[in-house]
């Protein structure tokens, strides 16, 4: 009972110094850390395109894969979910934005019926281009406020919280106070939805910048984890038909 009291009294003290730290800590001085943690700073600001590709996966008929191709200077991205066999295609250049769905049996060649995106998906996938890799950089100039609302424990460790808000959506974004790396991500989407993102493991890419390869993904709608595995390629060659619409 003794050594159960005590460690109970260990916790709360420990609690209390992480929230004393949390008064003084500032939402920039936790994301320069996360640069730190992640290649530095340098490399972040270096970043001019990106290629992702994700597997999602819970064992049901709707698992997919996503692959991503974005382009700051162009102010492009494209989106590819491809379902069982079939490539959904979503892009944005500039002021324009498009979807691209497969039509036709499987068993030739695929033809595509090209549509326009409405106003807000394009304004979603603008978003996305510049939030993807990670939400808060440059989060001043997209607009978003940063604030650190308090701590957590996050897998038996303590976690800074921040918020970053504006345009519709809200981000709760949670970085392991002695690593500095981001654990978790909630967004609250305009249309109400709330997409969690637990992050258990990062990788290295050839560029230098660690980024989250494990995570599991819960959305309020369906309330399934899905576990999806990330790989990202910084700077590297995308090619020029890359956001043909």
């Amino acid at each position: 009972m003794k050594r159960y009291l005590k460690t109970i009294v260990v916790l709360i003290v420990a609690q209390a110094g992480l929230h004393a730290q949390t008064a003084a800590v500032t939402a920039d001085s936790i994301f320069n850390k996360y640069y730190q943690a992640t290649g530095g700073k340098a490399l972040w600001d270096g970043v001019q395109t990106y290629t992702i590709k994700q597997a999602y996966r819970a064992g049901t008929a709707n698992d997919y894969d996503l692959a991503l191709q974005g382009s700051l200077p162009m102010q492009a991205l494209s989106k590819t979910r491809t379902i069982m066999k079939r490539d959904f295609i979503y892009g944005i250049k500039g002021t324009d934005g498009w979807v691209k769905i497969p039509i036709g049996s499987r068993d030739k060649v695929t033809q595509f019926q090209t549509s326009d995106l409405s106003e807000k998906e394009r304004e979603t996938m603008r978003r996305e281009l510049r939030d993807l890799v990670a939400p808060f950089i440059d989060y001043a100039q997209k607009g978003y406020i940063a604030t650190v609302v308090g701590t957590e424990q996050i897998n038996g460790k303590p976690a800074y919280q921040v918020e970053l808000e504006g345009k519709g959506v809200k981000y709760n974004l949670s970085f392991e106070a002695a690593s500095g790396l981001l654990v978790r991500e909630k967004v609250t989407l305009p249309t109400n939805e709330v997409q969690t993102r637990d992050h258990s493991q990062y990788a290295k890419s050839v560029y230098g910048i660690s980024y989250p390869s494990e995570t599991t993904f819960v959305s309020s709608i369906d309330k399934k984890p899905v576990k999806v595995t990330t790989t990202i390629e910084f700077n590297s060659a995308i090619a020029d038909n890359a956001f043909a619409r």
